[in-house]
């Protein structure tokens, strides 16, 4: 479904973002990439979606692939429209209108693609939002507002979903719940998932495959069961290291190390 091939992406033309960054999502997967702060993971899904000359960042070399064809010049308006939606980190509603008018603002660029089935499909999804439909989304909690951000991308049913930190600054029981509702997508839908995010064992609860980004390239991969039982991402990523304290020293000596590079 989606293809990165060997990208680097400049912001500014200076800051170097992504080193040669590969990865692949095959069609009807829920593929995480994880890591920490700066590590790449959001520049990675605006390189896919389009959306880096908005902050100054473009593609240098190599290529991204959408159902096989290059996609690294459409613009985002044109990726919507073949199927892909981004949800965004920060959630990015218009906090101003309400729900209701986020999800039809939503449909504008989908040439009428969308109906009644739409939106009885988020509401299904999110029963919340069909509660608070006409509340200004502004006054939303924090969980309600990533609700509507979700619910926003599935308007037209898209092929390819790009989830930035959907779990960021909320609850834990609300960021588990959100996250059962991506499976429901996944599954219910057939939409392909493309999920960054920092909470491994979140992302892991929900992926069949995942990458671990450090420094714009990919440090590692593999299926999920095989990187659950990988010694340095249990302990560096999902705090699983055993009882032995480790120290700062300990932990510049790994990344040193670099393990699992070879």
């Amino acid at each position: 479904m989606l293809a990165v091939n060997s990208i680097q992406v400049y912001y500014h033309d200076v800051v170097q973002a992504l080193r040669g960054l590969s990865l692949e999502v095959p069609k009807g997967k829920i593929v995480a990439l994880l890591g920490s702060n700066g590590a790449g993971k959001s520049t990675a899904l605006k390189a896919i979606s389009g959306l880096l000359p908005l902050e100054y960042g473009a593609i240098t070399e190599g290529d991204v692939k959408f159902e096989g064809a290059s996609i690294t010049t459409v613009s985002p308006h044109t990726l919507v429209r073949r199927g892909m939606s981004h949800v965004r980190e920060g959630r990015r509603i218009f906090a101003d209108l309400t729900v209701e008018e986020n999800l039809i603002a939503a449909t504008h660029a989908l040439d009428g693609r969308s109906g009644k089935a739409d939106y009885d499909m988020v509401f299904s999804m999110f029963p919340r939002l069909q509660e608070r439909q006409r509340q200004v989304a502004g006054y939303l909690s924090g969980g309600e507002q990533q609700m509507l951000a979700v619910g926003r991308a599935l308007i037209g049913k898209p092929s390819v979903i790009l989830m930035d930190e959907p779990s960021l600054g909320l609850a834990p029981l609300v960021a588990q719940e959100i996250f059962q509702v991506v499976k429901r997508i996944n599954e219910e839908q057939g939409a392909t998932i493309l999920l960054v995010e920092q909470n491994a064992a979140l992302a892991f609860s929900v992926a069949d495959f995942a990458y671990i980004m450090e420094s714009g390239r990919v440090m590692t991969e593999g299926e999920v069961a095989k990187l659950r039982n990988d010694k340095d991402v249990r302990e560096f990523y999902l705090g699983m290291g055993g009882d032995t304290r480790k120290s700062f020293r300990d932990v510049k000596h790994y990344k040193r190390r670099k393990r699992w590079l070879s």
